[in-house]
């Protein structure tokens, strides 16, 4: 698709004073005098190309140069109004004193000698693509191939073209600035608990949680091809992989020092590429099979039903439907001492039978902790908290409504972090189900 015809203003000069006139010449640069006025965004800028365009369409009727060598001058559009095409030289100043504005159309910048430096508009086609589904869906995940995170994204979106990001705030912002469509990050751990650095990170970007995927962890002790398992000094994993294998290294009678990683694929990939004949790696047997490992170990963490809890994140939230189980996430804070007000936050929704399914506290990050006593005068330590909630239920049901109009009483700070779709798919060791969502509806 070509590239739509943008006008771009020379550097240091000011687009709210253009000078008026025309120069002599058989000219394409156009000069006119928008006096007092204001261009302050892209319609104004638009409404401005249109009063310049038929100041030109007047000027080239009655003009003795409005035909070059017996030939009409090729006409050029600019933001969909027509505009001389060829350069000439600048005018004279305004009368009034006004700066002078050289309006070059982006066509003539590859072809012409004016500002060949200048880089391409950004095109929408450029940033993201049109299929959803899954198809050529860009997902970044955090880790290299092989992390769990990138299993949890294929079947979040199956097809997609999965991007690793080497942490989880890149991954965030990525999304943000259309370099990937989505991300699916993990929140939470049936052994290692909630993934306390992505629920920082929600608060912290503008991401909607549009669905959730729910992946069975299987983890390998692996080495590099030959290496016996008492030759082995330390074992390299993802904090969270290490604390969910601890008690069965202890039983291995592994005498080894736990070293934590950025990810559980990026370890393996790390003892493969050093050749350390001395470490092992926790990782997945995708990440043996892509890194050259030798797995010393199967299923080596201390409950078979370990479960990752996944999010998946967007730019825009999707359509709360009620023809099928939906989760909320929500985020609030409250200024008040006691628990009073959380008792009556919970309330809200104990009297709609509305069912949590997380409750989870963090200090406050920008006031992180406040110094008080029993007379409020400031001889204790007291931390400032959010609290995160998930409930069972779409913002589509009239219950859920009613329950966030009545937090929203009680507390300081609310934010929906969206209300998506709960993934059903059974939580079994070697369950490689999709996810069925609603995702597509977002853009």
């Amino acid at each position: 698709m070509a590239a739509a015809s943008l006008i771009k203003a020379p550097v240091g000069q000011n687009p709210a004073r253009m000078a008026a006139g025309r120069s002599s010449g058989g000219g394409g640069v156009v000069r006119c005098s928008l006096q007092g006025a204001v261009v302050g965004g892209r319609a104004e800028w638009q409404s401005s190309c249109a009063v310049l365009s038929s100041k030109v369409a007047a000027l080239g009727a009655a003009s003795p140069h409005a035909a070059v060598n017996g030939r009409a001058a090729a006409p050029n559009f600019v933001n969909g109004h027509v505009a001389p095409l060829v350069p000439e030289q600048p005018a004279a100043a305004a009368e009034d004193g006004g700066a002078v504005l050289d309006l070059v159309p982006v066509s003539s910048v590859n072809g012409g000698g004016v500002a060949k430096n200048l880089p391409q508009p950004l095109r929408i086609s450029d940033l993201s693509p049109a299929p959803m589904h899954g198809s050529q869906l860009r997902v970044a995940y955090q880790g290299v191939p092989g992390a769990y995170s990138e299993k949890a994204a294929g079947k979040a979106y199956p097809g997609c073209d999965a991007i690793p990001c080497d942490q989880f705030e890149v991954a965030f912002s990525a999304v943000e600035l259309w370099i990937a469509d989505r991300a699916v990050l993990p929140v939470e751990n049936s052994l290692g608990g909630s993934i306390h650095r992505n629920y920082d990170l929600l608060l912290r970007h503008r991401l909607h949680i549009v669905g959730e995927v729910q992946l069975p962890v299987h983890h390998c002790l692996m080495a590099l091809p030959g290496v016996r398992k008492e030759c082995l000094t330390r074992v390299m994993s993802h904090p969270q992989a290490l604390a969910q294998c601890e008690h069965t290294l202890t039983a291995m009678g592994l005498n080894v020092v736990r070293e934590a990683f950025d990810d559980t694929a990026g370890a393996a990939e790390y003892v493969a590429a050093n050749g350390l004949r001395d470490t092992a790696a926790i990782a997945s047997s995708r990440a043996a099979e892509l890194y050259g490992m030798e797995v010393l170990a199967d299923g080596i963490q201390d409950d078979c039903g370990n479960v990752t809890r996944f999010v998946m994140l967007a730019r825009e939230p999707i359509v709360p439907r009620t023809d099928r189980p939906f989760k909320t996430s929500i985020v609030f804070a409250h200024d008040k001492e006691g628990t009073s007000v959380l008792f009556k936050v919970l309330s809200a929704f104990a009297f709609r039978d509305i069912t949590l399914t997380k409750i989870e506290s963090r200090p406050h990050r920008h006031r992180p902790i406040r110094l008080v006593d029993d007379a409020n005068v400031g001889t204790a330590k007291h931390f400032e908290y959010m609290f995160y909630v998930d409930f069972q239920a779409s913002l589509a049901e009239p219950r859920a409504q009613n329950a966030l109009a009545e937090v929203q009483e009680y507390t300081s700070f609310l934010r929906v972090l969206g209300s998506y779709p709960m993934d059903m798919t059974p939580m079994t060791a070697g369950s490689s189900s999709t996810v069925t969502s609603d995702d597509s509806s977002s853009t």
